[in-house]
């Protein structure tokens, strides 16, 4: 997929590309006082764009549901042959009892037997995380496990 980076002499930058059935654009502009707009262009009518302002909450809440559904899709195409293997994402609420605390305060792998592989922040994909993550509100963790120890998960996440 062909990503367009022009940049706007005084606003920031716009990344946009083509969708491939509609006859249309879809993309972001990055101002440079940091706030984000989602956009809409006819391909034959650039000043057809369609700017939806989002707020940073906004931006990170939508950037995590387009970016978790493809990595736990991925995981789970490469688990499917292997019985008993799940993958699944779960959810960092505000005011949950880990939010402000360490994936090694959860105890995760030991209280469950799931493993946490990634944790979506912000469109951001961090893999692998180590034991002094610091998780926060609208975080989502991609883990692996069984069916019963991804409900534990779910658990102890909600519960503390």
């Amino acid at each position: 997929m062909n990503v367009e980076v022009t940049p706007l002499p005084g606003i920031g930058v716009r990344k946009d590309f083509s969708l491939k059935q509609e006859r249309r654009r879809i993309g972001v502009v990055d101002h440079r006082d940091g706030t984000i707009d989602l956009i809409f262009t006819k391909d034959s009518d650039p000043d057809t764009t369609v700017a939806i302002p989002l707020s940073a909450n906004e931006a990170r809440a939508l950037a995590n549901l387009l970016g978790a559904p493809q990595l736990v899709a991925q995981l789970r195409e490469e688990h499917r042959d292997i019985e008993g293997v799940n993958t699944r994402t779960l959810p960092i609420l505000p005011g949950a009892p880990y939010d402000g605390r360490t994936l090694g305060d959860t105890e995760m792998r030991t209280r469950t037997s799931v493993s946490i592989v990634a944790v979506m922040r912000a469109g951001q994909v961090h893999a692998s995380p180590g034991p002094d993550f610091l998780f926060t509100a609208g975080d989502l963790l991609v883990v692996v496990g069984t069916g019963a120890g991804l409900e534990s998960a779910a658990e102890l996440l909600g519960d503390g």
